[in-house]
């Protein structure tokens, strides 16, 4: 499977192939193909969310279908909130669906066995924790009304160094391509470069999920996910509601 895949360029290349081309390829390896699949749903939410904010007029996704990203289909079951956080009612629907989202992938890492899948969700929970934080701080809100699965994050250094670099960004495009960056960084520290294994495998796949985000922020002047976390989040998702 991988041996027949196109090599990838470094960030801010043309990706060499799309995620259904990916989907198709291993559509015949149901591990392989959830595996993928699993990260190719981010991207399909932080379309949803862009497409419901207005900041993207088309969507092209991988794994749901195109009316549940504009909202006008229900979503699949493992993506509704958990009771006891629904019973709550601390987040709001965005972030209901990034709690749920984020523990679907870190049980199917477990089912898997999958050492990068699992960590992958642990830097991605911190990351997007780590934001929400930091625009809840800079609103005046309460730090810790937007955070998602804490238990699941593993911060580190280059989760600080990463919201500290978009922080300080000149622009919203800026602070959209450093995190990109960072996550690039982040799967080159966490490559399973040459071991043929399926992790390595799904390390090609977060890499091409970042090179069409890169293009798609470009193209779109930076707004794609600028709100995927945290504060701004929780205001669309009452626009939802």
């Amino acid at each position: 499977y991988l041996a027949a895949l196109p090599a990838l360029g470094e960030l801010g290349s043309e990706p060499s192939m799309g995620f259904a081309e990916l989907l198709e390829h291993l559509e015949h390896d149901r591990r392989r193909h959830d595996l993928a699949g699993s990260l190719f749903l981010l991207d399909d939410l932080l379309q949803r969310e862009g497409f419901l904010a207005g900041e993207l007029e088309t969507v092209d996704p991988a794994v749901l279908s195109i009316h549940q990203v504009r909202n006008e289909s229900p979503l699949p079951e493992f993506l509704a909130p958990a009771a006891e956080v629904e019973e709550s009612g601390r987040l709001g629907t965005a972030d209901r669906l990034w709690e749920a989202y984020f523990r679907h992938v870190a049980c199917l890492a477990e089912r898997l066995g999958s050492r990068f899948l699992a960590a992958w969700v642990g830097h991605e929970v911190a990351l997007r924790n780590a934001l929400a934080t930091a625009r809840a701080k800079r609103l005046g809100l309460g730090e810790t009304d937007y955070l998602v699965a804490a238990d699941l994050a593993s911060a580190g250094d280059e989760v600080t160094e990463a919201v500290s670099a978009w922080s300080s960004a000149a622009t919203p495009l800026a602070g959209q391509q450093s995190l990109l960056r960072a996550r690039w960084d982040w799967l080159t520290a966490h490559d399973a470069w040459f071991t043929f294994s399926d992790d390595e495998l799904a390390v090609y796949a977060a890499r091409l999920m970042l090179l069409h985000q890169w293009l798609r922020i470009t193209s779109e002047g930076g707004q794609e996910g600028t709100a995927s976390a945290g504060p701004a989040g929780a205001a669309r998702s009452r626009g939802e509601e």
